[in-house]
């Protein structure tokens, strides 16, 4: 293997880590991909739309709404949204209701209710194909919806529900739950594999790309990279390697080279899934003692991390209004591009170095990377924007809102 190794980059400074990445060279194909966890071993174990015209409850707004669309099925605050990647032009949301919906982005008509929650609906997604919809309940009512014919073809109950992911090519669904255990399962067959946990919370986890492995962090602030054909744990991240309080987010570089992590401890750790090893480590204070870290975790966290697929970049966002980024091969904070409130998620283009936050004052924001300036900001929400996701030309940002609604943005303005 050591001849492979072709790249060695010093990523930590005066603590001398030295990191290889090594690099395939033939890249797998989703058909590669989806044969792979087809190889899995399951057997182990246990019209509600309104144009910006008629909406007749923003007399009292003092902003402007600059959406184009806003839906208002939802009777609770709408804590999740996500589009379908075939197409996007259909939406799921998901909301404090009990109720999951599936609409159009042109014209907010629901095409079908995802009905028999009983409990807030806090995660719902599209599959790879957009030929299901998968939604997920606080208490752990998972269900799935054939989306031609709008009728449910799976369900199941876990216990209460942290998170939940479609395998990026196959009819694969992963989640979380506060027990600690990770659960995975052929859909529709039901088939099904468990990933047992350390009986604390599973809080955030995500598939890497190669749709082999998933990074998995837990309260106790240990991060777990599955295996998911083996079952087993490749690398056990914990003690100084891990995170000091429950880890809030996770993300991938597009390669599956390197993953980044952010937690209440007020960090964000870069780590080599290769070996395993954190090459690098982000914070926007520097090294702080134990005890003014303790007492920043009380107020502030980081909650949402991403990494930019044409510069050597990532973000980090954090609950005090800040948002962090950082060049990768230097380590070095770049800009620091403060909200008016906690940022609640980012999320970069997947093409350019644009970024976008939502944040708890009810805002998009658009910020240029190079720069740290802010290009521009959409309003329209009456409260916190909980979640927001883009089409694939960023062109429309779609929001979830504790206002009950959740607005669809054109973001092909002159100013851009």
């Amino acid at each position: 293997m050591e001849n492979s190794e072709i790249n060695s980059v010093d990523l930590h400074g005066d603590e001398e880590i030295i990191e290889i990445i090594e690099l395939n060279e033939t890249e797998p194909t989703p058909d590669d991909l989806a044969e792979d966890i087809e190889d899995v071993d399951f057997t182990e174990g246990d019209e509600g739309w309104e144009t910006e015209d008629e909406g007749g409850e923003e007399m009292e707004e003092a902003d402007k709404d600059d959406s184009d669309l806003t839906f208002s099925r939802h009777t609770g605050s709408v804590f999740c949204v996500n589009l379908d990647p075939s197409t996007n032009s259909l939406a799921v949301t998901g909301g404090e209701d009990d109720r999951s919906f599936v609409w159009r982005v042109s014209d907010g008509e629901v095409l079908f209710e995802c009905t028999g929650h009983k409990d807030s609906v806090t995660s719902a997604s599209f599959s790879h194909d957009s030929a299901l919809v998968a939604t997920g309940d606080m208490s752990g009512l998972i269900k799935v919806w054939k989306v031609e014919t709008k009728e449910e073809v799976w369900s199941f109950e876990v216990g209460d529900l942290e998170w939940m992911e479609w395998h990026p090519c196959a009819h694969v669904l992963l989640a979380g739950t506060a027990d600690g255990n990770v659960w995975m399962w052929k859909i529709p067959s039901g088939e099904c594999k468990t990933f047992q946990g350390p009986g604390c919370q599973a809080t955030t986890g995500k598939i890497l790309p190669d749709g082999k492995r998933a990074v998995v962090g837990y309260e106790d602030g240990i991060i777990r990279l599955w295996d998911l054909k083996q079952g087993n744990t490749s690398h056990v991240l914990k003690g100084p390697d891990g995170h000091q309080g429950p880890v809030t987010c996770v993300a991938c570089s597009k390669d599956g080279s390197l993953i980044l992590t952010g937690s209440v401890d007020c960090r964000a750790k870069l780590i080599s899934t290769a070996t395993g090893k954190v090459v690098g480590v982000f914070s926007t204070e520097g090294r702080k003692p134990k005890v003014l870290m303790e007492e920043e975790s009380e107020t502030n966290s980081v909650e949402s991390v991403g990494f930019c697929n044409v510069l050597p970049l990532v973000a980090v966002a954090y609950l005090d209004g800040t948002l962090a980024i950082y060049d990768l091969s230097t380590q070095s904070l770049r800009h620091k591009c403060p909200h008016e409130a906690g940022i609640v998620h980012l999320q970069w283009e997947d093409s350019s170095p644009l970024l976008y936050t939502c944040s708890l004052d009810g805002a998009v924001r658009i910020w240029d990377a190079r720069s740290g300036q802010m290009v521009t900001q959409y309003r329209g929400h009456t409260a916190e924007i909980l979640d927001f996701t883009l089409n694939r030309e960023a062109s429309v940002a779609v929001t979830a809102s504790g206002d009950h609604k959740a607005k669809v943005f054109c973001l092909q303005r002159p100013d851009r």
